[in-house]
């Protein structure tokens, strides 16, 4: 038996509920872990609101880190004591789980269980983007929205030291300059600012290279606007409403750009994306070209709240919650 936060019927936070879950023995392939810190992500609130179907009743959470206890049938790359962390694994809103042995990643010595709940998600986000969706290069300009965000703070400092010249977006002028404190060269508040219009300012006209967008529909528009000719638009989340674009000659119009609409499931599907990308990640961390930012601490009883704090963008950086 564990505590688990459990979703019974979707709808909004309030269908979040704290109860005791049955726990069986790992099965074939998979391992039992205590859990000692799990990431708060956009994806959570989706899933619980019915956005992205899931059949109820489910545990909630999809990132974690925690300590194996068992180990099942046919798992020999992993042993009892080892601190791992994982993502895209539902079920991650709990004290103690099962999940498959082929999607843990052990935790480098020198990062803490915290740190490493907050970045296995939201940093192989953001690797997947930089070096996959749009390999990056040095000399390129990206705009980043959401720059204040979980992912916004570490794919922003990634970027930068890559080489590239960054312009992120933020909801105030607080957000604004954490934003440029972790990596964005330019900091535009898209409350009080036209940030297409300060986007051109910025590039003398030409537009960036790749716009990266986890907003979604309340910025998606105005973000072609920013693009050079043949430019990038990466819509890879739907925080204000999910994209739909009912006249696709608006792409050619703008300049004959591309647009996709990626996500971490298909990037990180094999065993060696995840660990080349968790590799990456961790090194980045460790020799200081990322500095997480973990904003917030909820207790995994207090779920509910800490997603109307994500919802109500009262957040920045990275959100963990504590078994």
């Amino acid at each position: 038996m564990t505590s688990a936060v459990v979703v019974h019927q979707t709808g909004g936070p309030e269908q979040l509920r704290y109860e005791d879950w049955q726990l069986a023995s790992p099965g074939p392939g998979q391992v039992a872990l205590r859990q000692t810190a799990i990431g708060l992500n956009f994806i959570d609130t989706y899933q619980r609101s019915g956005l992205y179907p899931v059949q109820t009743p489910f545990v909630a959470g999809n990132e974690g880190a925690g300590v194996i206890t068992a180990v099942g049938e046919g798992v020999t790359d992993l042993k009892i004591g080892d601190r791992v962390a994982y993502m895209g694994q539902i079920g991650a809103y709990a004290t103690e789980r099962l999940a498959a042995a082929d999607r843990m990643v052990l935790i480098p010595d020198g990062i803490d269980d915290k740190t490493a709940a907050a970045i296995m998600l939201k940093g192989l986000t953001a690797y997947y983007l930089l070096f996959m969706t749009w390999p990056l290069a040095k000399g390129e300009t990206i705009l980043w929205q959401a720059a204040a965000g979980g992912v916004g703070l570490i794919a922003t400092q990634w970027a930068k030291a890559l080489g590239a010249m960054v312009i992120g977006t933020a909801g105030s002028d607080e957000k604004v300059a954490l934003a440029k404190a972790h990596g964005c060269d330019h900091g535009i508040n898209y409350q009080t600012e036209d940030f297409a219009a300060r986007v051109k300012e910025i590039t003398n006209g030409r537009g960036v290279d790749v716009v990266y967008d986890g907003v979604g529909k309340a910025t998606f528009d105005k973000s072609l606007d920013c693009l050079r000719p043949r430019g990038l638009m990466a819509s890879f989340g739907n925080a204000s409403g999910v994209v739909s674009i009912p006249d696709i000659t608006v792409l050619s119009r703008k300049g004959s750009l591309y647009v996709t609409r990626p996500t971490t499931a298909h990037y990180m599907a094999s065993r060696d994306a995840l660990l080349t990308g968790s590799a990456a990640l961790f090194k980045a961390v460790s020799d200081g070209s990322i500095k997480v930012e973990i904003s917030q601490t909820f207790p995994l009883a207090e779920a509910e709240a800490a997603h109307r704090a994500l919802e109500g963008r009262h957040t920045t950086g990275s959100v963990v919650l504590l078994p």
